[in-house]
């Protein structure tokens, strides 16, 4: 039988309309609180902020969650309030966004990476251990594509050796692992409601944790370091003077962007039984076809929360890279990304760190193979179909 052609050697492209990679969707709940808040006149950090926060932190199983404008803020802020800075050394993984190691240095510690497990792409504890030293004061796990690490042997390692745990869980809004919450867990986790989030705000992020002295200073650093919000200054309880306490940031979120997630985050569990439900047909699908890995299952008694659907391809029985991969599939009308190459790899990191190929091998191998596929709630049963045939037709027709 003859192979299909993929469209990008002039075969038929699977879809006549392009299906973007990823979409946030809203509702009439979101324009109309949006358009309260307008009306209200308070856009800045107010009320609106307040409440997501409040619905977040008991979403989440945490006493304290604090609005920022994103997960990148959230993570800064919490290395500023632990005192991380020059001299100390901080352990996270090459296999996530730029932003994570970013943070690191944004504060002036070094940044120490431990390399990932292969099958689920998550930091191995037992690589971070090997990576620990006097200078150690933090880890940055990632939860990868909303994937929890492995918090247990995480947190015992941080406490054996009086190190914070702050978690990356930008991908992790609904997880829990063993048990318990993600956001509950590390001692202190960022979110993000970025566009392309589960729960989206356009730009935004939360900082959650159990201790009131950190969640205290973060609220002031995240607004200049000013001893009281604006709006609290401004609101008809009367004018508050205030003071700058700190040389804090402009890291606040807006009664806007909270306006959106208040209802976004009502909407997080009903939207992850789709995601379940299109998570289960894509491997079922691809766990029969030759040339493709599709996620590891999940782990006992934890939550993924389906945030990215990513496959690896296996190179050596393809004639074709993963790049080349990508090109075939946005021939046939089919959006995709790629989560994430090895961050060791970036220029500014091999630059200044001396990073080289062969540093860190599971994240370079899932690295140079990974695809994200189209994956949310508003997709139809027909685009989940058409992506399960436009990589089934380009993985058989490039097998070697």
């Amino acid at each position: 039988m003859a192979k299909l052609k993929p469209a990008i050697v002039e075969g038929r492209p699977q879809r006549g309309k392009f299906l973007i990679f990823g979409a946030p969707r809203f509702f009439k709940a979101e324009l109309t609180e949006m358009l309260d808040t307008i009306r209200s006149g308070w856009w800045g950090t107010g009320p609106k902020v307040a409440q997501f926060e409040s619905d977040f932190a008991r979403y989440a199983h945490t006493a304290h969650a604090v609005g920022v404008n994103s997960a990148t803020a959230a993570m800064h802020l919490g290395l500023d309030i632990l005192g991380v800075g020059p001299g100390d050394e901080v352990i996270t993984t090459p296999l996530t966004f730029v932003s994570t190691a970013n943070v690191i240095e944004h504060v002036g510690a070094k940044v120490v990476f431990a390399d990932v497990d292969r099958t689920t792409g998550n930091i191995d504890p037992v690589e971070i251990g090997k990576k620990i030293t006097k200078k150690t004061r933090a880890i940055i796990p990632v939860d990868l594509y909303g994937r929890p690490a492995d918090y247990g042997a995480i947190m015992k390692l941080a406490r054996k050796h009086k190190l914070y745990v702050i978690e990356d869980a930008a991908h992790a809004t609904e997880s829990w692992y063993k048990g318990k919450k993600v956001g509950s867990i590390a001692d202190l986790t960022a979110f993000s409601f970025y566009v392309t989030k589960n729960v989206a705000t356009g730009e935004g992020g939360m900082l959650t944790t159990n201790n009131k002295s950190w969640a205290d200073k973060v609220r002031v650093r995240r607004l200049h370091g000013l001893s009281a919000d604006a709006w609290k200054r401004y609101s008809a309880e009367g004018y508050q003077p205030y003071e700058g306490v700190y040389p804090g940031y402009k890291y606040n979120m807006m009664d806007i962007q909270a306006s959106l997630g208040i209802h976004q985050l009502k909407r997080a569990e009903k939207n992850l039984k789709i995601r379940n439900r299109y998570w289960k047909k894509y491997t079922s699908a691809f766990k029969k076809l030759d040339g493709v890995i599709p996620p590891a299952a999940d782990e006992v008694k934890t939550v993924h929360a389906r945030h990215l659907y990513a496959i690896n391809l296996e190179l050596e029985k393809l004639k074709i890279g993963r790049n080349k991969f990508i090109d075939a599939l946005k021939a046939e009308n089919i959006g995709a990304g790629i989560h994430f190459t090895a961050l060791h790899l970036h220029k500014f990191y091999k630059d200044k760190y001396g990073f080289k190929k062969g540093d860190f091998p599971h994240a370079e191998w899932i690295g140079e193979r990974t695809v994200s596929l189209p994956f949310y709630p508003h997709m139809s049963e027909k685009d989940v179909e058409d992506v399960i045939a436009a990589v089934t037709k380009i993985v058989n027709f490039y097998r070697k």
